[in-house]
């Protein structure tokens, strides 16, 4: 039932049970349909809607996980929305009931996190988790929460929050905000293709965070744009200011070339890739950062020369980044990334470091024109030593641009506009 891809914890200490990074402003990569025709009354009631409405967000990750994009279009969002995020948590064993707290964010005072958790003996009842989350997140809206989210918009990223929450809130629209295709991910939930489709048929509007996504999503909803993830070109580019220090455990790198990779470790990394880059020269040092997910350790190449460092917060990439000769994308070629548009591309060109990729088709497809892409594992070999020999000054120029050009802000703010249009064609409808 379900998926929470956070450890196991208790929800009964008052205690902050993780960082809130704080981005700086970012960048967009979009491509959307033809937006639904606009009447000249629909313009008039356009300028009569309430543009600070609630958002309630459904999400498949947990806030405090790694800084990605629900915390870069929510961060903004609650600029000028008060935001309800509700997230999940891994079942726990020694859990007896079903338990919900709330907290306000520190770092965003707009944002309410509603933490639930399930006992493990209870978790594969799924008629009772649905019937139960939204009992959970009724009774926190009217007592503590009570006023603060009425007629809201409802946002999704969880497909599996639809049964629960769709058409129960009272919300004035639905936002379903793709960012991957969960369904082709490791342990999904088999009730998840059918809950998506629910999903795309009452969702007002949805968008994609990647090409490929957009081709599979746009047949079963009309309302439906492409805009994939930005960048916080100023956060990333610290990595290019000399004042910026290595993190302590790379400083020592003498003469060995560094090639790294940071994001989620997990079953779209290509890990026998990873133990060829190892193998194919002893004064390269292949540098992971990033927590492991829905992999087991033993799975993890080990090598003299690979470093496994886990997650380090969103603040600190930067100063990895400064150490890297070259950024990985050792993507495996498998269902998981038949979809993917990783973020972290225009987050390494910001960095202004070379960058090279499996052949993953949206980094073909959006850019090529920066990364190199190999077609094998010696492709992927060569095409590092190359770069490690003689770095492609032209492609890092191109990439640090375009990573300039591509904003979180932008994006936000055209997401913001297809809402606005969806609740004054609503406000049209209901006129006539």
């Amino acid at each position: 039932m379900s998926y929470a891809p956070n450890r196991s914890e208790l929800l009964i200490s008052n205690g902050n049970t993780g960082s809130n990074p704080q981005p700086a402003s970012q960048g967009i990569h979009s491509r959307t349909s033809t937006r639904l025709p606009r009447s000249i009354s629909s313009d008039k009631n356009r300028r009569k809607i309430d543009r600070n409405f609630p958002l309630i967000v459904h999400c498949h990750l947990c806030w405090d996980w790694v800084w990605q994009r629900p915390q870069q279009f929510l961060s903004r969002l609650s600029e000028r929305h008060q935001v309800l995020f509700v997230e999940t948590l891994a079942p726990d064993p020694q859990l007896v009931a079903p338990i919900a707290r709330f907290e306000t964010l520190p770092a965003h005072p707009n944002i309410t996190r509603l933490r639930m958790q399930f006992p493990t003996w209870r978790w594969n009842n799924g008629a009772y988790v649905d019937k139960l989350r939204r009992k959970l997140l009724q009774e926190a809206l009217l007592g503590p929460l009570a006023g603060k989210f009425e007629n809201p918009v409802q946002w999704f990223y969880d497909p599996m929050a639809v049964t629960p929450f769709a058409g129960h809130m009272d919300e004035i629209a639905t936002v379903y905000d793709c960012m991957d295709e969960l369904s082709k991910f490791r342990h999904a939930d088999p009730e998840l293709i059918n809950r998506e489709m629910q999903l795309l048929a009452k969702a007002d509007v949805v968008f994609t965070g990647g090409s490929r996504l957009y081709d599979a999503k746009s047949k079963h909803n009309d309302n439906c744009h492409f805009y994939g993830c930005g960048v916080d070109s100023e956060h990333f580019g610290k990595a290019r200011d000399p004042r910026t220090a290595l993190p302590p455990e790379l400083r020592n790198k003498g003469d060995k070339k560094m090639l790294g990779y940071f994001g989620v470790v997990d079953e779209r990394m290509d890990y026998e890739l990873i133990a060829r880059l190892a193998d194919a020269n002893p004064n390269w040092e292949i540098v992971i950062v990033g927590p492991l997910a829905k992999v087991e350790e033993c799975v993890l190449p080990r090598r003299s020369n690979i470093q496994w460092l886990g997650g380090r917060p969103y603040s600190e990439l930067p100063a990895y980044c400064k150490a890297f000769d070259v950024c990985l994308m050792p993507f495996a070629l498998n269902e998981a990334t038949e979809y993917i548009n990783p973020t972290k591309a225009l987050e390494y060109m910001a960095t202004g470091t070379e960058i090279i990729s499996s052949a993953v088709p949206d980094v073909v497809r959006n850019f090529a024109s920066v990364v190199k892409i190999a077609n094998s594992h010696d492709g992927f070999v060569s095409l590092c030593q190359r770069a490690v020999a003689e770095p492609d000054r032209a492609a890092i120029e191109r990439g640090i641009k375009m990573a300039a050009n591509h904003s979180w802000d932008s994006i936000v703010a055209q997401m913001e506009g297809h809402i606005e249009d969806v609740l004054a064609n609503k406000l049209n409808v209901a006129s006539v």
